[in-house]
């Protein structure tokens, strides 16, 4: 896959630049604190991408298990790269669309945490499938409906490698997946008799929907409900269920992948087992939910605290304070359309004055961003904050995906903010 090739039509890069590939984006020599680059910009620290990608390798090998990032949180062909070269078992995708770009960045084994749907859908999987042997696929099936109509579509296609499919458990209220073990064991049968077809490679989840005020109830439930895909494998195996090869466990979003490796460590099938978690926001962790949500694994897990200085937010949105209009007000040159805001407002970290020779500064308490419109935050400001208009400002965010999928690029920096690299993205 050919480089992007960047010019000022990209969000975030200079006016009048001349075109060049991304992967050449080193060779400009910008850095971020000379306003090299016009903001908003979304960034990424090069050591703390690294340290997060290698951590949470570290963390799956001593678990015994296998990461497959969900791929949707990047769809950066640069980070996915790094994922595979740090150890990871494949990528985790949701959507054809998705998978048609991975294909294109030349993944070969992906897991679709999904249904397969949709004649150009299916179509498009088996020709991958029947095109390039050394192309791994499974995804998810939660119905008797579903079963048929991959079936149906396989045996038409004539391909030569059976579709395997996951049996996925669900949760009542929750997304797709079957809601009771009986109808998950029809399903799983209907997948067995439909060989060769079809074939069932294991159990699949998401446990991410089960969200409760009661951290002890979210725990119980949580826990219950991977307990419950466990059964379920013990129950497809002992029924002669599963094709050949190793069975398949995977759930995993990128809350709670601690309690399923640890669930998923007393499968104890009379065969191999490879247990996989997908989450994919550790890579570049965040400063709100992921980050709180780490403090707890930390607090509760003594082979995590084991493994050393933990996640580290490595994306930080840089703009500009572009008016101080009335007393305690200040509007940032951000918005909507530059960073997350779907579970919690960005937060104000940083602040530096260009010609400076300092670092950037932690901003005081009391700056806060109340609101956003499609390209202006209303940061309130406290009494004495030093803040002047023309002031840059790092916001940090809550929700890796929903800051990448408004970059189509964006410059990875060392810790002196010169620009060292870029990842891509295609949403």
């Amino acid at each position: 896959m050919e480089p992007l090739l960047v010019d000022d039509r990209i969000k975030g890069m200079p006016g009048g630049v001349r075109p060049f590939r991304a992967n050449e984006i080193a060779r400009q020599g910008w850095n971020i604190l000379r306003e090299d680059m016009p903001l908003p910009l979304a960034v990424l620290k090069e050591s703390s991408l690294q340290h997060n990608s290698r951590w949470m390798q570290r963390f799956v090998e001593a678990a015994g298990a296998h990461i497959s990032p969900h791929g949707k949180t990047t769809m950066s062909p640069e980070l996915f790269r790094m994922h595979l070269a740090d150890g990871a078992w494949g990528i985790t995708l949701a959507t054809v669309p998705q998978l048609q770009a991975a294909r294109r960045m030349g993944i070969k084994r992906v897991l679709m945490a999904n249904q397969l749907v949709g004649r150009q859908n299916i179509r498009y999987v088996l020709d991958e499938l029947a095109r390039d042997p050394e192309f791994f696929f499974v995804c998810f099936v939660d119905s008797l409906a579903g079963v048929r109509l991959l079936a149906e579509a396989a045996g038409r296609h004539g391909s030569s490698r059976p579709l395997r499919v996951l049996v996925e458990a669900g949760v009542k209220g929750g997304r797709t997946g079957c809601r009771d073990n009986d109808t998950a064991m029809r399903v799983a049968e209907a997948v067995a008799h439909a060989a060769p077809q079809l074939a069932l490679a294991g159990v699949g989840g998401y446990e991410g929907v089960i969200r409760h005020a009661s951290a002890e109830r979210n725990e119980m439930e949580v826990r219950a409900f991977l307990r419950s895909m466990v059964a379920l494998a013990q129950a497809c195996e002992r029924r002669g269920l599963f094709a050949p090869g190793p069975v398949l466990l995977t759930a995993g979003g990128s809350l709670y992948y601690d309690w399923v490796v640890e669930e998923f460590a007393h499968a104890r099938l009379d065969r191999e087992v490879e247990v996989v978690t997908r989450g994919g926001c550790y890579v570049s962790h965040d400063s709100g939910m992921y980050k709180a949500n780490f403090a707890r694994l930390l607090q509760s897990s003594e082979k995590v605290r084991a493994l050393g200085e933990g996640l580290k937010p490595a994306i930080e949105v840089w703009t500009y304070v572009q008016s101080l209009p009335e007393p305690g007000l200040g509007i940032l040159s951000l918005g909507k359309r530059d960073i997350s805001y779907d579970v919690a407002p960005p937060l104000p970290q940083l602040w530096y004055r260009p010609g400076n020779s300092n670092a950037p500064s932690a901003l005081g308490p009391g700056h806060e961003i109340t609101a956003l419109n499609d390209q202006h935050a209303f940061l309130r400001v406290p009494a004495g904050s030093p803040l002047a208009v023309g002031d840059m400002v790092a916001c940090g965010i809550s929700h890796p995906c929903t800051t990448f999928d408004k970059w189509r690029l964006m410059p990875v920096v060392n810790d002196a903010y010169d620009v060292v690299s870029a990842v891509t993205t295609y949403f």
